[in-house]
């Protein structure tokens, strides 16, 4: 039972890493965007051979496999999408991928307003990967972000909603936090409406100010984390930190079966008692958080996040290697 436990407690500590992970991957503070033209043309090389009736045959191009699908190919990693959900809508989404052989475990943020094109979707709005949920639900978005991320295959996925994230974390009877600064901002058009008002100093957070914590980008007055998205890192991974300290501690079973209630998977039990077993010994050490190598850029007046390929592949290379 105990190492039955133990992947809820990891999954936990997933579930905090992909809720903060995705406000700092795509915030306020990227360069400032500049116009650029977006182009939906397919990459698929292919060479047309004409055969002995005159008839045109296309064919693809045979190629010998990159180094990146050879990885990819000798590799026993789980890779799963963690979905941050608001309403209908994927608001966050950060593809995890876990490695049992060496309990590392490799988070990327995927920004939501990563600019993917999909046929029979041409509107500016449906031009964005976190369009593909509400289309084409949790396999639509497995197969764009797997797209995105060059091929990597995507087995698993988990679904967590803020209301989640805020009962897992009040089971854990709050988590203790240094804030840097007075945190005040207001949004009433956000969904949820957006409401954080937390003052300086060390306090102990429960699910409702955790989740304001998490999502703080900036004050009112336009002032915020003085070193911009660093600073916003670092005091999210001193949330994280302490969160999977508690987790791992007494309270584990009770967290456990909070996690169970408001986490939507499609692992089975025996997907997590296989990945319970070869999560044992994992430490904080063996967790690397990244975000989506790319650009944010304005098109028609609206904002998209233009993602690197060879950054990525160079990434998802270096993932595979560790």
């Amino acid at each position: 039972m105990k190492t039955f436990l133990k992947i809820f407690a990891i999954a936990f500590l997933c579930f905090i890493v992909a809720i903060g992970a995705g406000w700092w991957a795509f915030s306020n503070f990227y360069n400032e965007p500049t116009d650029v033209v977006v182009s939906d043309e397919g990459k698929n090389d292919h060479v047309e051979i004409v055969d002995s009736n005159g008839k045109e045959e296309v064919k693809e191009e045979q190629e010998e496999k990159s180094e990146l699908e050879k990885l990819i190919e000798n590799s026993k990693r789980v890779n799963v999408l963690l979905l941050g959900m608001e309403g209908a809508r994927t608001d966050t989404i950060v593809f995890a991928s876990f490695d049992a052989k060496s309990k590392n475990v490799d988070l990327i943020s995927i920004p939501r307003d990563t600019y993917y094109a999909r046929k029979g979707h041409n509107t500016p709005e449906k031009k964005k990967i976190n369009a593909a949920y509400g289309d084409d639900g949790v396999e639509g978005t497995m197969s764009a972000v797997g797209d995105v991320l060059g091929g990597v295959p995507i087995h698993h996925y988990v679904k967590v909603t803020y209301s989640g994230v805020e009962r897992i974390v009040n089971s854990l009877g709050g988590v203790k936090v240094n804030i840097p600064m007075n945190m005040d901002y207001d949004d009433n058009y956000a969904k949820p409406p957006l409401h954080i008002h937390l003052k300086k100093g060390t306090q102990v957070l429960d699910g409702k100010h955790a989740i304001q914590f998490l999502r703080f980008r900036k004050s009112n007055n336009g002032g915020g984390y003085p070193d911009g998205d660093l600073g916003r890192i670092k005091a999210q991974q001193q949330f994280m930190k302490a969160a999977m300290g508690k987790a791992l501690g007494f309270r584990l079973p009770v967290v456990a079966n909070t996690v169970f209630k408001y986490v939507k998977t499609d692992m089975d039990l025996s997907d997590i008692g296989a990945l319970a077993k070869n999560a044992i010994g994992m430490e904080m050490e063996n967790l690397k958080a990244y975000s989506l190598p790319g650009k944010a850029t304005n098109q028609n007046h609206l904002s998209y996040f233009l993602y690197d390929g060879e950054e990525i592949e160079k990434l998802i290379k270096e993932i595979y290697s560790r």
